[in-house]
């Protein structure tokens, strides 16, 4: 049996290439740039206190169900009346968990007699999705 050895590849051989992005080239027509905007650039300092803040805000299951109540409401708006029988939560924690949304800018707020209506902010979720989505 006879066995032939190849020559190693010279190290001068060896061309250092930036890597390829992970982006997957089904995502998007050929030639668009599918990367989400945190892989195509680096957030500044200011950016990432904005982001960090609205993504803290519906980090919580129950942030997340008030933002789908009052977005899904036929009226647009909500009263924090009825949400919190919706919720099942007492009315001072839904109000906590309404102004956390709503100082994260997802949130208006408009108070009518002793109740507070709360609407989605236009684009408030587009936003984070553009950033977010691939």
């Amino acid at each position: 049996m006879t066995t032939t050895q190849t020559a190693p590849t010279p190290a001068a051989a060896i061309v250092d290439t930036p890597a390829a992005p992970s982006c997957d080239p089904t995502c998007a027509p050929a030639g668009a740039d599918c990367c989400a905007p945190l892989t195509r650039e680096p957030l500044g300092a200011a950016e990432a206190e904005v982001l960090a803040k609205k993504l803290k805000a519906i980090a919580d299951p129950t942030r997340l169900r008030l933002l789908s109540l009052i977005s899904a409401t036929a009226g647009t708006e909500a009263c924090v009346c009825d949400l919190q029988e919706l919720v099942d939560l007492s009315q001072p924690t839904v109000s906590h968990h309404l102004k956390v949304l709503t100082d994260a800018g997802f949130l208006t707020r408009t108070k009518r007699g002793t109740w507070a209506y709360f609407a989605l902010v236009p684009g408030a979720l587009t936003e984070i999705s553009e950033v977010l989505a691939p």
